[in-house]
């Protein structure tokens, strides 16, 4: 199995381990336990297994890697018989017809962020044009969300969380029809969930929180508002993400935990857009990151000596991506993710997406991030 050496003095990158451990994810989890209580959100996990291939494989492989399972008939003796549709055919048996918005697998309901996973995927696959996809009423799912105060509920029940506002503009910028919402309102409503230490909650009043932060500074970045933060304010969040680098080198999600591979996305992705990235140690981070590998089956657990699943199994290439690990050895085929979106940044460039990036002091961006509008937070626009 290749194995990539991409830091000194840190295990390998077990490349082909990982690719191996997605490819035949779908087939492990079919009619197990583990497969079983992870069903209501199968389109998500459909979502991570084909970014993290995304970033390892040429474009032209990921699809042809993965399959999904669909039950039918009634031939063997548990009363069905087993067949497998391509992704993009499943994902559409995930609609509801009812809503117009995408649900977590076949026949749930509608939701905003298995709508967003459903639209992630197809645009990985550049499928937006299929004319399976309905496109029209997928917008006004998600703009019948939109709450008075600019806030969104996740589905009719009425949650309403920071993350769905990220669901919300992502989707509708993917499918180039942010004007169906109230952008500006949406945009206010972030900067209310705004706290004293300079991270955002779910809601307003509520614990800061890095899945939070991201969510409300991606979403703020695709609606080209990051100048309603000042400059004081984003380096005291700057000061508050990098805080939450621990000894070992991974980054926790909030003071006094451990921590957790999710957040070298979470985390490292709100740096990119803020131009962060430096405040940080990041050698430590992507050593940590690769401890979290599982030697012989692949994946990468929350923890060294923990089990992988395919959630931080994309969370950790993605960390290794944003750190600059994936994309500076010649021969490899690596795509970089891009920090806005979570999609590889070729998919971004093709689709023509917005978004806004901070530069301070006239700072040089990444390249990666050169496409985007650029706000100088000391004011020099």
């Amino acid at each position: 199995m290749k194995q990539v050496d991409l830091l000194s003095g840190a295990p390998p990158f077990y490349e082909g381990l990982h690719c191996k451990y997605i490819t035949e994810l779908a087939d492990k989890l079919h009619n197990s336990y583990e497969g079983a209580v992870i069903e209501h959100l199968r389109v998500s996990g459909v979502y991570w297994s084909l970014t993290a291939l995304s970033l390892l494989l040429p474009a032209e492989q990921v699809m042809e890697q993965m399959r999904v399972y669909e039950e039918k008939g009634n031939d063997n003796k548990e009363g069905h018989t087993e067949s497998k549709l391509s992704i993009i055919d499943w994902v559409f048996t995930c609609f509801d017809e009812k809503t117009g918005g995408f649900g977590g697998n076949t026949g749930q309901d509608a939701h905003l962020l298995y709508t967003l996973s459903a639209i992630q995927i197809l645009a990985l696959a550049d499928r937006l044009q299929d004319e399976r996809l309905q496109t029209e009423r997928v917008v006004n799912f998600v703009a019948s969300l939109q709450q008075s105060d600019g806030s969104f509920c996740g589905d009719r029940w009425g949650e309403i969380d920071t993350r769905f506002t990220y669901c919300a503009l992502s989707t509708l910028s993917l499918l180039h029809e942010m004007d169906a919402v109230d952008v500006d309102k949406a945009s206010s409503y972030i900067i209310k969930c705004r706290n004293i230490d300079g991270g955002f909650g779910c809601v307003m009043g509520a614990e800061s929180h890095a899945g939070q932060v991201f969510c409300c500074i991606g979403a703020l970045a695709i609606a080209q508002s990051l100048h309603l933060l000042s400059e004081s304010q984003i380096d005291l969040l700057g000061w508050w993400l990098c805080e939450r680098q621990v000894d070992s080198g991974g980054l926790n999600g909030r003071p006094e935990k451990q921590a957790d591979v999710c957040y070298s996305w979470w985390l490292m992705s709100t740096m990119s857009i803020l131009n962060k990235v430096s405040w940080i140690n990041e050698d430590k981070l992507a050593t940590f990151i690769l401890k979290c590998q599982d030697d012989e089956d692949g994946g990468i657990a929350d923890r060294p000596n923990d089990m992988p699943d395919v959630y931080h199994t994309f969370f950790g290439i993605a960390g290794l991506s944003l750190l600059g690990h994936l994309h500076q050895k010649e021969g490899t085929g690596y795509r970089q993710i891009d920090p806005m979106y979570a999609l590889p940044t070729d998919v971004v460039k093709r689709l023509k997406l917005p978004g806004q990036v901070v530069t301070q002091s006239n700072a040089p961006v990444n390249e990666r991030l050169s496409m985007y509008d650029v706000y100088d937070a000391a004011g020099k626009v």
